[in-house]
């Protein structure tokens, strides 16, 4: 018989934790099954979250780990990904094919939000994911540039349109839909039913993580999209500049309000790496992302440098995760994905596809 038992093995697993959530691989119901068989233990784990990247690392964690136990035999880790519908605001319901929306919001403009919400998106095909990304931007779309796309959209029944691909992402712009130069004098209503419409005529395809770049600011596209779409989450971008930082403060407060979940904060622009020699400088100064994250007790997702690489390759039309994949900005992105994502896997799920619709009929 053997002296270990299920105990032993799931005791040892919650001193695992998960470097993308902060939460053992117990408590967050990763841990789907234990067999011990002559002192030989499998373990299988299931991950809410993509993470390609780093699931060969965790295997020999675990291992490691279980092999500590006194007596043990074989070990054997098996890791599987099952991304899931999360929970949304009260009334409202996910879309069809796509099983959770995140907003990527910025209270002010220039910090690099549109930027950060194309690499996050490719950094989640990266991990794994099947990943939309909607350029909510109606005044001022900039996704079919950093994706270097252009042209109308397909459609097969001119009634919706075929998200345009490229890296793997499906993705959708008025960009797509007006001449370049041609600027947009719409009210405010005009703006967020446009919004609505490029969300709900899209086909898009079965996908894991939609990422909304929302314009800056707390206005009438923001007020709709956290009213009337139906959103998992939102990632708050912001510089370590004060000024950034109260703006980014409104955006935070105007989530918290409609009850949509703030799965971190992204800092970026933290600091600048000089190309010459190397000098290290926070011109924008230092401590913002962290000191915001702790008042709102929210997670600092991740730092990214002042670079002018990561600039030029999303002016390319070939942002950094796909233009350098194994680059340092690649990874920051990657790890910031995995955690964004991972940090949502915790949340409430959505059963409401699990159950039949009951119908009630006089005979």
């Amino acid at each position: 018989m053997s002296q270990i038992d299920k105990i032993d093995v799931e005791n040892l697993l919650r001193t695992y934790i998960d470097p993308n959530h902060g939460v053992d691989l117990v408590t967050a119901k990763s841990v789907k099954l234990i067999t011990i068989i002559d002192s030989n233990i499998d373990v299988f784990i299931e991950l809410g979250y993509p993470a390609k990247s780093t699931i060969t690392a965790l295997k020999s964690s675990l291992v490691a780990l279980l092999n500590t136990l006194k007596g043990v035999g074989v070990v054997n880790v098996e890791v599987t990904v099952n991304i899931l519908s999360h929970a949304v605001q009260q009334a409202l319901k996910p879309y069809p094919n796509i099983k959770n929306i995140i907003a990527v919001a910025s209270g002010k403009g220039g910090v690099g939000k549109s930027t950060t919400a194309v690499n996050l998106a490719l950094a989640l095909i990266a991990e794994g994911a099947k990943v939309g990304i909607l350029d909510a931007d109606i005044y001022g779309p900039s996704i079919p540039t950093m994706l270097g796309l252009s042209g109308y959209p397909d459609s097969v029944n001119n009634k919706t349109m075929t998200p345009k691909l490229a890296y793997g992402l499906q993705s959708m712009s008025i960009g797509y839909l007006i001449k370049e130069d041609q600027p947009l004098i719409w009210r405010g209503p005009m703006a967020t039913n446009t919004l609505q419409q490029l969300l709900r005529d899209t086909n898009w395809v079965e996908i894991d993580y939609l990422i909304i770049d929302l314009p800056p600011g707390t206005g009438d596209i923001q007020l709709t999209l956290a009213q009337q779409i139906p959103v998992s989450g939102a990632v708050i971008v912001t510089t370590p500049q004060d000024i950034a930082l109260i703006d980014a403060q409104r955006g935070l407060s105007m989530f918290e309000k409609v009850n949509v979940p703030v799965l971190g904060i992204i800092e970026n622009m933290s600091v600048h790496v000089c190309s010459e020699c190397g000098h290290i400088d926070p011109i924008f100064g230092e401590g913002g992302g962290i000191a915001i994250s702790r008042k709102n007790k929210v997670d600092l997702l991740g730092s990214l440098p002042l670079d002018s690489v990561i600039r030029q390759n999303a002016d390319s039309g070939k942002p950094s995760v796909v233009a350098d994949p194994n680059g340092k900005a690649s990874e920051i992105y990657k790890e910031i994905g995995r955690k964004v994502t991972a940090k949502l896997a915790l949340k409430t799920k959505d059963f409401s596809k699990r159950f039949p619709n009951i119908v009630i009929q006089n005979t």
